[in-house]
């Protein structure tokens, strides 16, 4: 188990890491307008990305 979250820690990273490496100027764009959101905005966008992922670590683990 604990070598299934370390391989999805580097898969994250691996995907994290591809915008800066491939479109750096793109990336700081997106950063300059995600500073424009308001924080209720970001949280959103934050409960949505946990949900999406406690909902697909669910579905992968009902097997």
């Amino acid at each position: 188990m604990s070598d299934t979250v370390w391989l999805a820690l580097a898969l994250l990273l691996v995907f994290e890491g591809l915008m800066p490496m491939l479109a750096p100027g793109r990336w700081r764009r997106l950063f300059a307008e995600i500073l424009r959101l308001s924080d209720g905005q970001i949280r959103f966008i934050g409960v949505f990305c946990v949900g999406t992922g406690l909902l697909t670590w669910w579905w992968l683990a009902a097997d």
